[in-house]
C-alpha cells in the first residue's frame, strides 16, 4: 500500500488561477505517475461555480484526475457548513483505491474556539472574540482487502503568516506597527496549535473504540518536526512523561530518511520539513519506506518574485509504501 501526501497549491480553473490549468496539468502529472498511490491526501484543491447560481465544485481536479491513473479512486473531500458543497479555496480531497467507508469532518466541533481580546486592533476592542480554524481536517475510514479499516486524517493547517488584526495592515503583506504585526503571528499560532489538538482528538477517540487502530495522520502541517503541532499529534512518552500512553503515540515516518532529505518546502534559502505522514504503533508494523520528491523543489519566495505563472507546486509530494500479509 502506497500513502501520499501532496500540496497541489491553490489548483483551480478560476479567475484566481496564477498558471492556465493546462500547464498545471502537465507538471502535475508526472509527480501523480511517479507516486504511484493507494491512496493520496490533496490540499489547496479549489472549487469553481460551472455557471451562476450553481454550488462550487472541484472542476480543476476533475480535469487532473480524468488525465491521471486516479479518475476512478473512490473520493472524499471538505465541505462548507451545510451545503454539502466545496469552499471556494483550499479544499482537502482523500482518494482511495478501495472503498470509503465513513467521511467526517472537524473544525471546532471537539474544541470551542478560544475568545482572545486583541490589544493592537484599532480601533481597540471591548470585549473578546472567537478565534475560528481557518480550516476543517478530514477524516476519512477505508476499508482495505483484508477487510481492516485505515484512518486517514488529511490535514492542512494554519500557514505561518500573521493572521488580520483589525486597523493593521497597510497591503496584503505590510504592516502598520511590529505590534500589530506580532499579534497577528500569535493568534496564527493559536489557530494552528488549536487544529493539531482537535487532530490529536480525533485520534484517540478512535483509540477509545479500537485500541490497535490502524492510524495515519498527513498534510500539510505548516510545522517543522519539533515544532508545537507535530509534538501535539505525536504524543511521545518524552512529552507525556507516562508509559501507559505508548501505543498512543504517533510515528514520525521522515525520520527513516537522512536529515540532508527532509524538506517539502524552500523558503528564502531554509529548507524545511512542512508535510508529513504519522502513523500508529499498529500501522507501523507493517511499514516499508518513506521518500520525499523533492529533486526539482524550488525556492517559493524567489518564484513569486522572479517567476511568471509558475505551474509547480512549491510543495514536494510525500510517500509511504507499507506491507499487508
Amino acid at each position: 500500500m502506497r500513502l501520499a501526501s501532496f500540496n497541489l497549491e491553490n489548483l483551480s480553473d478560476g479567475s484566481r488561477a496564477e498558471a492556465p490549468l493546462s500547464a498545471r496539468l502537465e507538471a502535475l502529472k508526472p509527480q501523480l505517475k511517479r507516486l504511484d498511490p493507494d491512496i493520496i491526501c490533496f490540499q489547496e484543491v479549489d472549487a469553481t461555480k460551472k455557471h451562476s447560481g450553481g454550488q462550487r465544485q472541484l472542476t480543476a481536479l476533475d480535469h487532473l484526475l480524468d488525465e491521471s491513473q486516479l479518475g476512478n479512486f473512490h473520493q472524499a473531500n471538505t465541505t462548507l457548513g451545510e451545503t454539502g458543497a466545496p469552499a471556494d479555496r483550499h479544499n482537502l480531497v482523500t482518494l482511495s483505491r478501495w472503498p470509503i467507508n465513513q467521511k467526517f469532518q472537524y473544525a471546532n466541533d471537539l474544541i470551542a474556539p478560544p475568545r482572545y481580546t486583541s490589544v493592537t486592533s484599532i480601533p481597540k476592542q471591548n470585549s473578546a472574540a472567537e478565534i475560528v480554524w481557518d480550516r476543517p481536517i478530514l477524516d476519512v475510514e477505508i476499508k482495505l482487502p483484508d477487510g481492516r479499516v485505515l484512518h486517514v486524517l488529511n490535514v492542512h493547517f494554519k500557514a505561518q503568516l500573521a493572521s488580520v488584526i483589525p486597523g493593521q495592515k497597510v497591503g496584503p503583506f505590510a504592516w502598520k506597527s511590529v505590534p500589530g504585526w506580532a499579534e497577528g503571528y500569535f493568534v496564527a499560532s493559536i489557530k494552528r496549535a488549536g487544529q493539531a489538538l482537535e487532530c490529536r482528538m480525533v485520534v484517540d477517540h478512535i483509540f477509545d473504540d479500537d485500541p490497535s487502530a490502524l492510524i495515519a495522520v498527513a498534510g500539510d502541517f505548516n510545522a517543522d518536526t519539533r515544532e508545537v503541532p507535530l509534538r501535539i499529534i505525536s504524543g511521545s512518552t518524552e512529552d507525556t512523561g507516562n508509559g501507559a500512553l505508548a501505543l498512543r503515540s504517533l510515528a514520525l515516518l521522515e525520520h527513516s530518511v537522512p536529515k540532508s532529505q527532509r524538506f517539502t518546502v524552500v523558503h528564502r534559502g531554509h529548507k524545511l520539513m512542512m508535510d508529513h505522514i504519522l502513523v500508529s504503533r499498529q500501522l507501523m508494523a507493517h511499514y516499508r519506506s518513506f521518500s520525499v520528491h523533492n529533486e526539482m523543489l524550488g525556492d517559493e519566495l524567489v518564484a513569486y518574485t522572479l517567476i511568471d505563472a509558475a505551474p509547480d507546486s512549491f510543495h514536494a509530494p510525500i510517500v509511504a509504501e507499507f506491507a499487508f500479509d
